[in-house]
């Protein structure tokens, strides 16, 4: 068969063969994204929980002195890069989904256009606006809703990345001698500011995505 030959002349029934192979292919991509979602986060989570342990050590052995301020000033740091890689890596998979969705809706309209009875059995979508997206992920809604940001897990892991930012800067004002009122308050600003910029950087991209759709 030529490159030019329109695809009408092409059976229905390979047709169909030729979208449920690319179909499958867009299922295993997007188990595969979900899947490293899932251990990047986990993965995080079991970092920062080991480093509170050995935190905790060097504290009961130094009393909180300088040794633990050292230990606290030089590990802390290290886990919110990490933190901010990860969010990165989510947010960035969480865009890939949409476009795995995406592509899926497309694809079932060509079962649609081949057998266009079928319909009704659809609980799916087969558009590729908002609504059609929303469907596939099991929704009615018309519109992206909030908790489509709140209940993500890259949001998840920008609350324990605020978190360690906001001790990060409590005991950099501690360690400079301003007191333990300062560096609580020092603290608390710079994890809501933390989380306040990583949220907005997460509704944009996520935004960003769902537009282009």
């Amino acid at each position: 068969m030529s490159d030019d030959q329109p695809a009408e002349s092409v059976p229905a029934g390979v047709r169909a063969q030729i979208l449920s192979t690319e179909h499958w292919s867009l299922l295993a991509t997007r188990s595969l994204a979900w899947s490293e979602s899932f251990s990047r986060a986990s993965w995080f989570v079991t970092v920062v929980s080991a480093t509170m342990v050995a935190l905790a050590l060097v504290a009961q052995n130094t009393d909180f002195g300088v040794g633990f301020q050292v230990f606290a000033l030089l590990i802390i740091p290290l886990l919110v890069i990490i933190g901010v890689a990860t969010v990165i890596r989510l947010v960035q998979l969480n865009g890939e989904d949409v476009e795995l969705v995406v592509g899926m809706n497309r694809l079932r309209r060509g079962y649609l256009d081949i057998a266009p009875e079928l319909e009704e059995y659809f609980i799916t979508g087969h558009r590729e606006d908002i609504a059609g997206i929303m469907r596939t992920y099991g929704s009615t809604r018309t519109r992206i809703p909030a908790t489509q940001y709140v209940s993500s897990i890259a949001l998840l892991v920008s609350v324990i990345v605020a978190v360690l930012v906001g001790a990060l800067a409590g005991l950099i004002a501690d360690a400079l001698g301003a007191g333990l009122t300062v560096a609580v308050i020092v603290g608390s600003v710079a994890g809501v500011a933390a989380l306040a910029i990583v949220v907005l950087l997460i509704v944009r991209h996520a935004r960003r995505t769902w537009n282009r759709n």
